[in-house]
């Protein structure tokens, strides 16, 4: 029964294309920065007020859990998940890594495409591509790709949606 209902579709292949080799570091960096700030708060709080000790050997070892979770497991997973794809039809992407999305959004719908690079972005050479389109469910963003590939992206997305028939708005 499902099959007569896809018959004459095609089949969605998923996106090919990686980030950038350098996103798990820029990611782990990322998440290193907010964990190092509350590692120093705890050592803060212990030295000012070291009375509680076992109350400070459970906030550390939370900390420890969250710090080889979210800086040494979750990039990793990241990169695994997330991919990106852009074809004279749609730009296709999947990310997350907890709870994962697939995106695809037709070239015909593409309004804006930007490119942001971040402090960290700058310093290892990426950016993000932000592809606006006339839905209600958000932009599509392709992260981490590396400053070059980036900006061919966008070029050659802009250069699709111009030729398209149809208008996005």
């Amino acid at each position: 029964m499902g099959t007569t209902i896809l018959k004459g579709m095609s089949q969605l292949a998923d996106p090919a294309h990686p980030p950038s080799r350098r996103a798990p570091l820029v990611w782990a960096l990322s998440a290193a920065i907010p964990w190092a700030v509350l590692t120093v708060a705890q050592v803060v709080w212990f030295v000012l007020d070291g009375r509680y000790g076992w109350l400070h050997a459970a906030a550390a070892a939370v900390t420890v859990v969250g710090i080889v979770s979210f800086v040494g497991i979750v990039p990793v997973w990241r990169y695994r998940v997330h991919r990106w794809e852009v074809d004279d039809l749609a730009v296709y992407t999947r990310t997350g890594w907890l709870i994962q999305e697939r995106r695809i959004a037709p070239i015909s719908r593409v309004q804006t495409v930007d490119t942001q690079r971040g402090p960290l972005d700058r310093m290892f050479g990426l950016a993000t591509v932000t592809v606006t389109t006339a839905s209600s469910a958000g932009a599509v963003r392709i992260v981490a790709l590396d400053s070059d590939v980036a900006d061919q992206v966008a070029a050659r997305l802009t250069d699709v949606a111009a030729i398209g028939e149809q208008d996005a708005t």
